[in-house]
């Protein structure tokens, strides 16, 4: 097989290179190969703790860099100030140089401290501004509380003095005990403050309670929302409040009550002239400081600006510095030549790139100190890589989620370009919906640099399908031509098989004696709505999948013979693959050649009276069960051709042999191999000691060794092999009738979906007809969409996957690679 060739089939061939990069390049190198993305670099120091590397101080810088424009991401986005989009070319691909990083790392320090520095000041401002305009509010509430207390001190001073005029039997201990109480309304004190609304209910009930009621409260709505000072970004309700008590204690606890449950204090004057003077005074400094905060604000926000136009720059320089002196963490350093050495896989067809690029960057570097690129021989697995587009990477991602495959083994990505829409389409067979979904997916096709900008989770999903929805939408509309149904209605393009009535409508039933005639492709039209459409579609699609399945089977089955060949295991082919396809194909091929057979009949026969007859076929089912329980022998009413029971009998016989074949025939081979190399080994053990410890000492120190051979661990494994892929001819041939259940299922729902908007309206007329026709059809077209669409549609794709990974790729995908992960500055940016 030539290279261009397996390629389709297989991943990328590799390289392990090796790099001798002079120290005072290896910065510009690495840099160049980033931009390159070829290399994935194996780290050559895996014992060396990752606080001990060579390049940790510049990490440490850097990340310390990274910081900082976190840092600034964050202020900007809580100011809601735009960033510069910058373009994916132009993300500086020239590498920095250590004076650029330098003045990079004094502008990110000299940014930080003016936007911290503006920052303190600013919060300080703000948190003055808003204990001033709380204590505004304050002054003003309590003003009225005061006002209340002097009314009610006059008032009741009052009583005191004319109560001995007013009854002049009173005696001396009454007028003792009014002056008493007079004398506690004047030394009376008082607490006030701020506290959030939610919380006067708990504060009023805690205060009576401590309290026993020895107190007069009053409170106040503050009808403007207060900026919680302690939260800038938090708005609050509050209320002024006003305490009046007896007793310096008791004042004492009120403010200890009030600080614990989040309250404010505030001193106010008694005196109704201090109080307005204070008002007056705390008015004018608002005033003040709204124009320092005004200005101080602005000044943030020039500055914010100035760093929300570099700031993207500034993160991918960083990101990029960082992300090279982490690889070249991974290299070793040669101290007598200095230089770096490193290593990495590539694949074989971009080693000049990458040898050009290397050179290019030694050459932009002005120096004259070249590099050694080299190729090693190695028995290490190399990684996987398949080199996709933007057409084939959606596919490829399907195999890749399932595992992703072994160096230069079989990839079914290449076949599920086909396969996979095919046998999604089988389910989703529709010429309106797989229409639908084309539009859709052509959208996105046409409009995909518009639209790769979008960062939403669910589009980005749906993005990244474009392609495969645009292929499941095309094998959408031609199995929906084949079941020749478009939004559960059915199309009379060309002559029907069967005398159709004049009148005739897709809803009624049909004559069942055909006229001779054969609709040119797809369902005659004549099914749709007959009595007996269902019975005829089911029988038609439930073998259809059990073709589709075994054929599809049958082929991953084949595959294994490309693995087999390449790996240099050309004797699998007869101990493992042709006792499998025999046992596939004497079983389930011989049902798939029973059913096209029955289909080649014409079961209509003529009597002598010129009448049609229909003869009843075999059913193929109790065919397939009495072939092993009655080994030889047919029911002649149930005969399908002449010789049936022979040729039966011979395929299980083909069958039974093939199982203790695939059972014993290959851990046998591999148990006479390894004796045999056993035998050799110890024969030449004598002549050959030499030249093996000089093959060893020049052999790569990576190099893997190989498992040793158990014969009962290989005889384990193959049993369960040989019980597990029987099983699975069975499981996953039934597996494959999900084909014909989902194709049923979306048809019916279409039809039901077809009944119950659309069609009960043509049976009226008027304005009636026109609103209902008008409703229907929203409903008809939304209801199409969310359930037809996105919901069966999502589980045909996810039915269609099950039947990649398990019934296909079980076949013949082992799956236990490793992805090829260059370094690769685009990658990088791209997370």
């Amino acid at each position: 097989m030539t290279n261009s060739y397996t390629t389709l089939f297989r991943s990328e061939e590799m390289s392990l290179i090796q790099l001798f990069i002079p120290a005072e390049v290896a910065h510009t190198c690495v840099a160049e190969l980033g931009e390159l993305g070829k290399v994935q670099f194996r780290d050559l120091n895996p014992n060396v703790n990752a606080f001990q590397r060579t390049f940790v101080s510049e990490i440490r810088k850097l990340d310390e860099m990274e910081r900082q424009c976190r840092f600034f991401q964050a202020q900007i986005e809580k100011s809601e100030i735009p960033f510069r989009v910058i373009e994916p070319d132009t993300h500086y691909s020239s590498a920095r140089t250590a004076q650029e990083i330098d003045d990079l790392e004094e502008s990110l320090k000299d940014h930080e401290g003016r936007i911290s520095q503006m920052n303190s000041s600013y919060e300080t401002l703000l948190h003055r501004n808003l204990q001033l305009a709380e204590l505004r509010h304050v002054l003003k509430e309590s003003s009225v509380f005061f006002e209340q207390a002097e009314s009610r001190n006059q008032l009741q001073q009052t009583d005191v003095t004319t109560a001995p005029l007013l009854s002049s039997n009173d005696d001396d201990e009454e007028a003792a005990n009014a002056q008493e109480e007079t004398g506690h309304i004047d030394n009376l004190g008082y607490v006030t403050g701020v506290i959030p609304r939610e919380k006067i209910q708990i504060f009023e009930r805690v205060l009576w309670r401590i309290l026993r009621g020895n107190l007069y409260m009053n409170f106040a709505e503050i009808h403007d929302d207060i900026i919680d000072p302690a939260d800038t970004t938090k708005k609050v309700q509050k209320n002024v409040f006003a305490i009046f008590a007896h007793g310096q204690e008791v004042i004492n606890k009120i403010k200890k009550i009030t600080e614990s449950m989040g309250g404010t204090l505030y001193t106010v004057d008694d005196s109704s002239d201090k109080r307005r003077e204070a008002l007056a005074e705390v008015t004018s400094r608002i005033k003040d400081l709204d124009v320092v905060l005004s200005q101080t604000k602005e000044t943030r926000q020039n500055e914010l600006f100035n760093v929300a136009d570099n700031l993207n720059a500034w993160y991918t320089t960083v990101r990029k510095e960082k992300a090279i002196y982490h690889t070249m963490n991974l290299f070793n350093y040669d101290v007598n030549r200095k230089c770096l050495i490193a290593e990495g896989w590539c694949a074989k067809n971009d080693t000049p790139i990458v040898n050009l690029a290397l050179k290019n960057a030694i050459e932009s570097s002005g120096t004259n100190m070249p590099s050694v690129f080299t190729e090693l021989e190695t028995k290490r697995k190399p990684p996987t890589y398949h080199r996709t587009n933007k057409f084939t990477e959606g596919f490829q991602n399907i195999i890749d989620a399932y595992g992703i495959a072994r160096y230069r083994e079989v990839n079914p990505g290449l076949f599920t370009i086909v396969s996979f829409p095919f046998l999604f389409a089988i389910m989703f067979g529709d010429i309106g919906h797989g229409f639908l979904m084309f539009c859709f997916a052509l959208y996105l096709v046409l409009n995909e640099k518009k639209l790769a900008s979008i960062k939403d989770e669910i589009f980005t999903m749906f993005f990244s399908g474009r392609y495969m929805m645009l292929m499941m939408g095309l094998f959408s509309i031609f199995t929906g031509c084949i079941y020749n149904d478009i939004f559960s209605l059915s199309l009379n393009v060309f002559k029907s098989g069967f005398d159709l009535p004049a009148n005739y409508t897709s809803f009624e039933t049909v004559e069942e004696i055909p006229n001779g005639n054969v609709y040119a492709f797809g369902f005659d039209p004549a099914w749709h709505g007959s009595e007996n459409f269902l019975l005829f579609s089911n029988s038609y699609k439930m073998k259809q999948a059990i073709i589709i399945g075994v054929i599809h089977m049958s082929f991953a089955i084949c595959l294994n013979v490309f693995n087999h060949v390449y790996y240099g295991k050309s004797i699998f082919v007869w101990l493992e693959f042709v006792p499998q396809i025999l046992f596939m194909e004497s079983v389930f091929g011989y049902l798939i050649f029973c059913i096209m057979y029955k289909w080649s009949i014409n079961w209509w026969e003529l009597d002598s009276l010129g009448n049609h007859i229909h003869n009843s076929p075999p059913n193929l089912l109790n065919m397939l069960i009495y072939m092993f329980l009655t080994p030889g022998k047919v029911n002649p009413q149930e005969q399908l051709y002449k010789g049936q029971g022979t040729v039966q009998l011979v395929l299980i016989l083909v069958a039974l042999v093939c199982v203790p074949w695939m059972w014993f025939a290959k851990p046998y081979y591999l148990k006479v191999q390894h004796e045999k190399e056993q035998y050799h080994t110890l024969s030449d053990s004598g002549d050959t000691e030499a030249v093996g410890q000089s093959a060893a000492a020049v052999q790569h120190e990576d190099d893997e060794e190989e498992e040793e051979f158990e014969f009962s661990e290989e005889m384990i494994h193959q049993t369960i092999h040989t019980i597990e892929f029987c099983l699975n001819c069975i499981s996953n041939t039934a597996s494959y009738l999900r084909l014909w259940a989902l194709s049923l299922a979306h048809a019916q729902l279409s039809s039901v979906l077809w009944d119950m908007t659309l069609k009960i309206w043509f049976n009226f007329t008027g304005p009636i007809a026109v609103a209902g026709l008008v409703i229907g059809f929203a409903m008809w077209f939304v209801l199409t969409i969310g359930i037809l669409l996105c919901m069966e549609g999502l589980s045909a794709f996810l039915h269609a996957l099950r039947l990649h990974w398990v019934e296909f790729d079980g076949k013949f995908y082992m799956g236990d690679g490793v992805k090829f992960e260059p370094f690769s500055f685009s990658a990088l940016l791209a997370d």
